[in-house]
């Protein structure tokens, strides 16, 4: 399936999404809400058989944050991105471990590292961080540090 055939076949599964131009890879953007149901999609679907979750990491915009999913069929070769905008107070996303495996430590990274709740998470705890940095979310734009004096 190349680019704009993987287009129409997403729109047909979500309408409301909207598209970003111009990537390597087609980028769709979608609601948080809206993320295990298209997830299940995406994994389910044999025409797009996405099966591999390689990479799920988040970006701090100061104002919000974004998770970013990016998936790949080992079948079919194609490449996806999946954006969800969250915000930036109470961060929160259905996980899809129970989707993919692999979300499993991505899940959990990102959850110590930018503070991201994963609803429904089989066992959302720090992953490399000691204990006692539970909240402290050191890759967020607002984290400070005092003994090294970071500040962005």
């Amino acid at each position: 399936m190349n680019t704009e055939e993987l287009k129409i076949k997403l729109t047909e599964l979500l309408p409301a999404a909207a598209y970003e131009e111009g990537g390597q890879w087609l980028t769709i953007n979608i609601e948080p809400a809206k993320w295990l149901a298209f997830a299940k999609q995406l994994r389910n679907d044999i025409s797009l058989n996405f099966d591999f979750l390689f990479c799920v990491t988040c970006i701090d915009w100061k104002t919000h944050l974004t998770m970013v999913y990016h998936l790949t069929s080992t079948t079919h070769r194609h490449n996806i991105v999946v954006k969800a905008k969250l915000n930036f107070t109470t961060p929160e996303i259905a996980s899809v471990t129970s989707i993919w495996k692999t979300a499993d430590f991505h899940e959990r990274e990102n959850y110590e590292m930018f503070g991201v709740n994963f609803l429904n998470h089989p066992d959302l705890r720090l992953l490399i961080l000691p204990d006692g940095w539970e909240g402290k979310n050191p890759m967020r734009k607002d984290f400070e540090d005092e003994v090294n004096m970071i500040k962005l």
